[in-house]
């Protein structure tokens, strides 16, 4: 069968829904865009080379150079955090994979995953070595993120709630979009590109708490290079891969609404990204804080919990719910450890905290074992409620991490804090605060260049 036998149907206008999404992202333009996104999409670029930088070292990261880009002997592109090199598909999967590592990397609801983490690698790879700009990077970085994140809306809970982890899937789009806009392909390129994107998109959520969550970023960041690549040459594919028959939405998801698009016409969802301040999942962290104001607020020590309450929606329950972590990395998908460590005072923040000896510490796992998890069907993904028992009394705080930063002069503080804590140690003090200042203002630089030799300043 040649290639104009394998042509889809005629799709009638309003079901345009890969269409649809490419023109909404593929004009995006730096100076178009409203000065809250601008600034969001360099807060994206600041804390994912931070969290890429700071998972350099991380035991999985390690297996990626020393079992697959070091067999390689390519020098194409950089290792974030290290100074070997690698191909370009190669080094994007590793930079991907390590800015996930430590699951400290941004999240957006829309999208249902984390947006920045299949995206900017992508993109950094395929900058780097070309006549691009700094604010031609920071433009495609916002068209992905944009895409992968209306695709998400469109697709709704189910493609989530089914099984899927949207970071591996909807970021294989996104990055594929991103790469497509820094090549700047045509409209018909752009669309081959996603139907490349959707042949390959993947992973699931049977994943989390192992080294294969993270693989799923890096493996969205080198597909959306070769998509983008490959399309780019003249590669077909499908070019209404989202809604055609037997398509990603009708395989991934059962449905994809198209007056969802129309909606956020003219709307940057950039701006609704949500940064963590807690190294583990994204849907702890609500009874993160509501733990932390508890103990704060009546100066409990564990001895005093009788038992603790933790109200959840029923969304977290297939997330972020394993009951007896026996590894840090489990940990990090634990509401029971993670509240327990809250309660005890362990700076959920750092790094270190999220290792298998505290995890399984006994007077932990005394803590944690009076822990029970209720779903309240009221509560929104990121909201919580908890009631802590104490002594006859039953005290009880609320949170909801999912509310965007009104200030963003005051996140970009806290971003530059979170990012010197976890890259200086890694690439020197005097080196992350270069990279951070270049990262900041990189829509003012001729190239990249200069960003990817700081990026990638780690010792081997």
């Amino acid at each position: 069968m040649n290639a104009s036998e394998n042509q889809h149907e005629e799709i009638k206008p309003d079901q345009e829904i890969t269409l649809g999404l490419v023109r909404a992202v593929r004009g995006m333009r730096w100076g178009d865009m409203p000065g809250d996104a601008r600034e969001v999409a360099r807060h994206c670029l600041l804390d994912c080379l931070g969290t890429a930088i700071a998972g350099s070292r991380e035991p999985l990261t390690e297996i990626l150079v020393r079992e697959i880009a070091a067999g390689e002997g390519s020098s194409q592109a950089g290792l974030i955090g290290r100074r070997e090199r690698a191909s370009r598909l190669t080094a994007a999967l590793v930079n991907g994979a390590a800015a996930h590592a430590l699951d400290f990397d941004d999240t957006h609801m829309a999208m249902n995953g984390h947006p920045s983490v299949p995206v900017i690698p992508a993109v950094l790879t395929l900058a780097e070595g070309r006549q691009v700009s700094g604010l031609a990077v920071l433009e495609a970085i916002v068209a992905g993120i944009e895409l992968e994140c209306r695709l998400g809306a469109m697709l709704g809970g189910e493609h989530y709630g089914t099984g899927f982890h949207a970071t591996g899937t909807l970021g294989t789009f996104g990055a594929a979009a991103a790469c497509a806009h820094l090549l700047h392909l045509d409209e018909s390129r752009w669309l081959a590109a996603m139907g490349l994107a959707g042949t390959q998109a993947a992973g699931l959520k049977s994943g989390f708490g192992t080294m294969a969550k993270p693989l799923h970023a890096g493996r969205a960041a080198s597909a959306g290079v070769l998509s983008a690549l490959a399309a780019h040459g003249g590669f077909t594919a499908n070019l209404a891969i989202i809604e055609t028959a037997q398509g990603f939405a009708a395989t991934h998801a059962g449905r994809c609404s198209r007056e969802i698009l129309d909606r956020y016409s003219n709307r940057y969802l950039i701006r609704d990204t949500l940064f963590k301040y807690h190294a583990s999942c994204y849907l702890t962290h609500a009874p993160i804080e509501a733990a932390r104001r508890i103990r704060a607020e009546h100066r409990l020590a564990s001895s005093d919990i009788g038992s603790v309450e933790v109200f959840i929606a029923p969304a977290a329950l297939n997330v972020c719910n394993i009951q007896e972590p026996r590894t840090g990395l489990e940990g990090k998908f634990s509401l029971r450890a993670t509240t327990a460590m809250a309660l005890s005072g362990i700076d959920t923040s750092a790094l270190d905290s999220f290792t298998d000896a505290t995890v399984t510490e006994p007077g932990l796992v005394k803590l944690r074992d009076k822990v029970r998890v209720i779903v309240d069907q009221k509560l929104r993904a990121t909201q919580s409620a908890m009631v802590v028992e104490s002594h006859g009394r039953r005290l009880r705080a609320e949170a909801d991490s999912g509310v965007p930063a009104a200030d963003l002069p005051a996140q970009r503080e806290s971003l530059v804090r979170k990012f010197m804590a976890i890259a200086a140690p890694v690439i020197g003090r005097d080196t992350a605060g270069q990279l951070a200042d270049t990262a900041l203002h990189l829509d003012e630089a001729a190239s990249p260049a200069e960003l990817m030799r700081l990026a990638c300043a780690g010792e081997t």
